[in-house]
């Protein structure tokens, strides 16, 4: 499916409306990752719903390698900037966990109670904030990365276009030193003609402002922009163009595609330590 700006309804839907497309979400996928979670934060040394900010959702849960000059991974949950929360996702944590990197499971505020474009702040400060309490953490400031999943994704796109000045004289340029958009969505032009924007709300300008496409990283600092093999078209392209625009010969940003998998099962990939994607991520993460 080619980019154009003629999206209509009946196009975009079957797209973007991924939930449709597994019956099995809410009784399966969903309950089998809060299993797993659940059981991940009662064998594991973590430090949960520590504030970064005042809002009652501004929270992270923090899960700290065994060594404390470990890198930091913070990740932030997709669910279209409607739904979801960080203790769904704790089963991810453990591969990094055991693989010597942290984890900073992050949540933020949801549609339709604010707007992407008060989300993507609100997300930067939760990165400022660790990087500043990184050490009290269990963590190294020096290394900070970033891994989000579909509208986690494209908070991390954003993350990656921050100028970290503009937030604070102590923060340093290249704060973060790599990100991990998983599913990103990078164009968001196209969701306002889905069922997605009944709750985000998105008119052209917000679309066109809050897109990643309009923000070229800050830095160079390599990337693996992943979705899942058996992804709509749409997810491929965002995915594509994101590369296309931003790669160069100084910022390396590696396309991958996770085999056999949707949008949904390419995170029960990404929990196994020996999967290819999980291996690519911790080679970025440690600089292998």
């Amino acid at each position: 499916m080619t980019s154009t700006n003629n999206y209509t309804f009946a196009e975009m839907e079957p797209q973007y409306n991924l939930r449709a497309r597994r019956p099995d979400y809410d009784v399966n996928v969903v309950p089998n990752w809060i299993q797993r979670s659940e059981a991940y934060r009662a064998a594991a040394s973590c430090k949960l719903d520590l504030a970064y900010g005042p809002g009652e959702r501004e929270r992270i849960d923090f899960f700290p390698a065994a060594s404390p000059e470990s890198p930091i991974l913070v990740y932030f949950h997709g669910g279209y900037w409607q739904r979801g929360d960080k203790s769904v996702y704790g089963f991810l944590a453990e591969p990094f966990v055991k693989n010597g990197v942290s984890v900073a499971l992050v949540n933020y505020n949801l549609c339709p109670s604010v707007r992407i474009s008060q989300i993507t702040p609100q997300a930067r400060r939760a990165v400022a904030w660790v990087w500043r309490n990184a050490q009290v953490l269990g963590g190294s400031s020096d290394q900070i990365y970033v891994m989000g999943h579909s509208a986690g994704g494209h908070i991390t796109g954003m993350i990656m276009a921050t100028d970290w000045s503009a937030l604070g004289a102590d923060l340093p340029r290249d704060l973060v030193k790599g990100g991990i958009p998983v599913s990103g969505l990078f164009d968001l032009e196209p969701l306002r003609f889905s069922s997605i924007n009944d709750g985000v709300r998105m008119d052209a300008a917000e679309a066109k402002a809050e897109s990643p496409m309009n923000h070229p990283p800050a830095t160079d600092a390599p990337q693996l922009v992943v979705c899942g093999g058996k992804e709509t078209e749409e997810f491929h392209r965002q995915s594509d163009i994101y590369v296309a625009a931003f790669a160069t010969a100084n910022r390396p940003m590696e396309r991958y595609s996770v085999p056999d998998c949707d949008h949904f099962d390419e995170l029960n990939e990404l929990a196994k330590e020996e999967s290819v994607f999980f291996q690519k991520s911790l080679r970025l993460i440690k600089g292998q």
